[in-house]
């Protein structure tokens, strides 16, 4: 199994993706971060790998994806309550991203979505433990 997620994304701007997500209170691993590449810590053993979009292409030959106008993933990251999900959204909102969608209340889990400035979907969440 698994001991550890690196998500790769393409940014056309790397020092603006970067300062996006700090304040949105996230940090990056100095050891992995550099002027081609961001290693943004999501979590314990949990990272998403942003790449300059001239570095992302030479991991691929497809064509990259423009996330403004086509959705490539959907990110869903865990937050420890319903508060902490709008905030995050309200944070993204504020350092330049969009709100993706409206919130959603399930009744056990409640959910938001914001767009970074390059487009990609991430969706906080909230849900209520089982017991």
């Amino acid at each position: 199994m698994a001991k550890q997620i690196f998500v790769n994304f393409p940014v056309k701007d790397l020092r603006r993706s970067i300062r996006f997500f700090e304040s949105l209170g996230f940090a990056f691993d100095p050891k992995f971060t550099d002027e081609k590449a961001g290693c943004l810590i999501l979590g314990e053993n949990m990272y998403a790998m942003l790449l300059d979009e001239e570095f992302f292409k030479t991991f691929t030959r497809k064509t990259l994806c423009d996330a403004t106008h086509s959705t490539e993933v959907l990110v869903a990251i865990t937050c420890d309550s319903r508060s902490q999900v709008d905030d995050l959204v309200a944070k993204a909102v504020k350092a330049g991203g969009r709100i993706s969608r409206e919130p959603e209340d399930h009744g056990f889990m409640y959910g938001h979505a914001f767009e970074d400035p390059d487009g990609h979907i991430w969706e906080p969440f909230y849900m209520q433990p089982q017991g």
